[in-house]
């Protein structure tokens, strides 16, 4: 007996086949009626499953576009920064001569 935490060694076990039990146990007490009722919640984990890949491959693919945008403007500032520093070259030639 585990009171006040003691002796539950060993229970702190994660069973992760635990719904697949509750459903063979659902078709053996209740026939075969219920495994279409079942195979239909499989199908909508199936539906589940299908949307969620898309979502992540939409997710992937703005991540994509936007990493290149930002690339891109990483450039564009590059460019400008050259401009700038060519302006203040040429600004300070004029100054000294």
């Amino acid at each position: 007996m585990g009171l006040f935490g003691f002796g539950t060694k060993g229970k702190d076990v994660v069973d992760l086949a635990e719904r697949y039990r509750q459903k063979k146990e659902m078709e053996a007490t209740l026939g075969e009626g219920i495994t279409d009722e079942l195979d239909s919640t499989d199908g909508n984990l199936d539906e589940r499953r299908k949307r969620l890949a898309k979502r992540l491959i939409d997710m992937t693919n703005r991540l994509d576009d936007l990493s290149n945008k930002i690339y891109h403007l990483q450039q564009r500032i590059e460019v400008l920064e050259r401009k700038a520093d060519i302006k203040t070259e040429e600004k300070e030639k004029l100054d000294e001569s």
